[in-house]
């Protein structure tokens, strides 16, 4: 299957879209923004840009992306006014996604982010420009040395194929496009699913991904789907572990690890209110959408989502489902 020309949030507005259905993701955002903000502003302090770069990978097209952007912006103007009393950088913001990407629901919500951000101000407006980068960040996206900042939240767990062996190519190709194009002492910031311990699969985020296999397989049962549909069917998603993350680090050499976290990300949901599943759900369809409906076509998306509902809420029932994600801060050597 080819990812690159397939993969893709689901875009819009709509009830099944990545905007309304990325909620799980902005609260563990926000669970670590602390980190990301410090390590922007440590970044910032060190290396004193009059032109600070800046690049969300994996941006896809909901609120989230300019959510954080606002806070880096606030964040270095206040690191300007109450520590250094310099003149505030220009932002050079690169927003960068596969290119079936929705960036038009993106750019269509600018208006109201830099009104919004001149509120937040409370009046006048930062020399802030942003810009749509389409392409795989397995590999090469922008010019030598030109970024300070590379944040991307829930994106590296998403291979160009599958699995481990993937992962390792893919992540260190990752690190290796990064470290051109970041400057020397330029920071990144990624989270990430993973999974705790060497077992390859966990009551945890693949546990997601087989109950999603498990729903598919009722509808084989069912005649919805043919049986050699599923089997020809990977999801492209692999959860590493702490030391497979660590390991193609210091493997790759690019970076130091400044910081690793484990986020609990779901612990303060309410798994047993009969809601839960059909978040689970919109979740993974706004995610898996155009996967899913390429392969199997769009007829059994309704159907298929209501049973993975089900499903995760009888789980949740007989045993805690219990999802990790993993915050990394890396400086460039």
């Amino acid at each position: 299957m080819d990812v690159e020309n397939i993969f893709h949030m689901k875009g819009g507005i709509g009830e099944n879209s990545y905007a309304k259905n990325s909620s799980f993701q902005k609260a563990a955002s926000d669970m670590v923004k602390h980190i990301t903000i410090k390590a922007v502003q440590e970044v910032y302090l060190a290396l004193a840009p009059e032109s600070l770069g800046i690049a969300d990978l994996g941006c896809s097209s909901g609120p989230n992306t300019l959510s954080i952007i606002k806070d880096i912006v606030l964040a270095i103007e206040e690191i300007n006014c109450c520590k250094i009393k310099s003149p505030t950088p220009e932002f050079r913001v690169y927003l960068n996604d596969l290119p079936t990407n929705d960036f038009n629901s993106v750019f269509k919500s600018l208006p109201d982010f830099y009104s919004d951000l001149k509120k937040e101000r409370n009046g006048g407006s930062p020399s802030l420009f942003i810009a749509g980068y389409p392409g795989s960040f397995y590999g090469r996206l922008f010019p030598n040395n030109c970024l300070h900042f590379v944040y991307s939240s829930y994106s590296l767990h998403w291979l160009s194929k599958a699995y481990l062996m993937q992962f390792k190519e893919d992540f260190s190709l990752f690190l290796q496009s990064r470290s051109q194009e970041l400057i020397s002492g330029g920071c990144m910031v990624l989270i990430l699913l993973g999974r705790v311990g060497p077992d390859q699969v966990d009551r945890g985020n693949s546990f997601f991904w087989e109950l999603l296999s498990r729903s598919v397989a009722i509808l084989v049962s069912q005649g919805e789907i043919e049986k050699e549909k599923l089997d020809s069917y990977d999801v492209h998603f692999y959860a590493p572990s702490k030391d497979e993350i660590e390991a193609e680090i210091r493997r790759e050499g690019s970076f130091e690890l400044v910081h690793l976290d484990i986020l609990e990300t779901e612990k303060d949901y309410d798994k047993t209110s009969g809601n839960y599943g059909a978040e689970v759900a919109m979740t993974v369809r706004a995610i898996q959408e155009s996967m899913i409906s390429h392969h199997f076509g769009e007829g059994i998306l309704d159907t298929l989502f209501e049973t993975y509902g089900r499903m995760v809420d009888e789980e949740v029932v007989k045993q805690e489902i219990d999802p990790i994600s993993f915050v990394l801060v890396l400086r460039k050597l």
